[in-house]
């Protein structure tokens, strides 16, 4: 995936950005390196403002068409993919210490004032280093891919757990119905520790849509259904996880090929969906095994 040029705006309400200068500089194994470099240290900076909107506003990757990826390990994670950034930001402190493979990621290198960076992340302790990656265009979904269908979840955290556990247990492709939290929103992205560089991600689906699907869907309950371990699973299938409180809608339950339950013993009343979501696409890797 070939990255777009930098954005580079002009400044509203503050001083224009100075155009960025190659800077050759050696890394924390002492090889030398050169980039270009942007130094920022107003907040009143275009560039600055933009990237803060990225990295707090749960929908400007769709405005803006880029993703907001901070911390080492996702930006480890996303080369290890294949990704290359756009853009990478780093604090002040950190720059002279990044490691080279991070400092020469991305052909344009932003560099910002330690607590310019608190400023633009947003989050209680932020991380020195974030990657501005190009979002990938829509892929349509994949008929015959072991897949996740995410019913209208809300909660970030849920999604990005369950993006992990599909990404561990061989499911490829993770399909969203609107309604669902953004896929490539900055929380998903920090919940999901890297999976989403690794999967196909297809969101604002409708119930009709899921409908292209080839694979047998198979739907988990609290009360009713097959034991999950006694199930016969299908391979390749395809999981359907509901609404965190509503659980999975009668327009998809109907069309489930099973319908299962998981066994607790303990005598609670139901798993958290990322919970569920983890033992049901385990279940369905151990049995293919």
């Amino acid at each position: 995936m070939a990255p777009r040029p930098p954005k580079m705006p002009a400044a509203r309400g503050g001083p224009a950005p100075q155009p960025a200068q190659p800077e050759v500089q050696g890394g924390a194994d002492g090889a030398p390196r050169q980039r270009a470099v942007l130094h920022i240290s107003s907040r009143d900076n275009a560039l600055l403002k933009d990237l803060r909107r990225l990295a707090q506003d749960n929908a400007a990757h769709r405005k803006q068409g880029r993703v907001w990826a901070e911390g080492e390990h996702l930006c480890s994670a996303a080369l290890a993919r294949g990704w290359r950034p756009a853009l990478a930001v780093f604090s002040e402190g950190f720059w002279a210490t990044a490691p080279t493979p991070l400092a020469q990621a991305a052909t344009q290198n932003v560099v910002i004032d330690d607590a310019l960076m608190r400023h633009v992340s947003g989050l209680p302790s932020p991380a020195p280093l974030a990657f501005v990656l190009d979002l990938p265009a829509a892929p349509a979904l994949q008929p015959d891919a072991p897949t996740v269908v995410l019913d209208r979840l809300q909660d970030a955290g849920n999604v990005g757990s369950i993006l992990r556990s599909a990404a561990a247990f061989g499911f490829a492709q993770v399909a969203a119905l609107q309604g669902t939290a953004l896929l490539w929103s900055p929380k998903v992205l920090r919940a999901g520790m890297g999976a989403h560089f690794g999967l196909r991600l297809v969101d604002g689906l409708s119930v009709a849509d899921i409908e292209a699907l080839q694979v047998p869907l198979l739907v988990t309950s609290s009360h009713q259904g097959e034991p999950l371990h006694r199930a016969r699973l299908p391979w390749p299938c395809a999981w359907v996880l509901g609404h965190e409180g509503q659980g999975v809608q009668a327009a998809l339950a109907a069309r489930a090929a099973l319908a299962v339950r998981i066994a607790q013993p303990g005598g609670e009343e139901s798993l958290g969906v990322a919970a569920a979501a983890a033992i049901c696409l385990h279940a369905s890797a151990a049995a293919r095994a």
